[in-house]
């Protein structure tokens, strides 16, 4: 399938005066959460919630952020969340794109909302 790249938008509800970024992020369905450079915590100004340690894709472990709240936009879905404060590219990870019921379309190499449910997010809640 290759490697997928999606433009997001990111803002800090916290701080509605700040204006929102839209960037570009590696989608990575290996990836729980959400992770973000530093320069976009700053950006956005993020608070530190806590330290948490990651194990990385070659298997290193490091202390990392977690910083929050902050609210991610896709087309007519938004989720909040927190994110890792690592590396210097966004990864956007399963759990925000389960929450806003995203889904992977291979053929285009994107994502896109759900065709079942193009509207307004669904979810599984049994």
């Amino acid at each position: 399938m290759g490697m997928i790249n999606v433009e997001i938008e990111f803002k800090n509800p916290s701080r509605p005066k700040l204006k929102p970024l839209t960037v570009q992020a590696l989608v990575d369905t290996g990836a729980m959460t959400i992770c973000i450079p530093e320069h976009v915590a700053v950006q956005l100004q993020l608070a530190e919630i806590e330290k948490r340690e990651v194990t990385t894709a070659d298997d290193r472990s490091h202390v990392v952020p977690y910083v929050g709240p902050i609210q991610i936009r896709f087309q007519n879905r938004t989720c909040f969340t927190g994110a890792l404060v690592i590396g210097e590219s966004i990864l956007l990870g399963a759990v925000p794109m389960e929450d806003m019921d995203l889904v992977i379309a291979p053929s285009g190499r994107t994502i896109t909302v759900n065709p079942k449910s193009p509207n307004i997010p669904s979810a599984l809640v049994k």
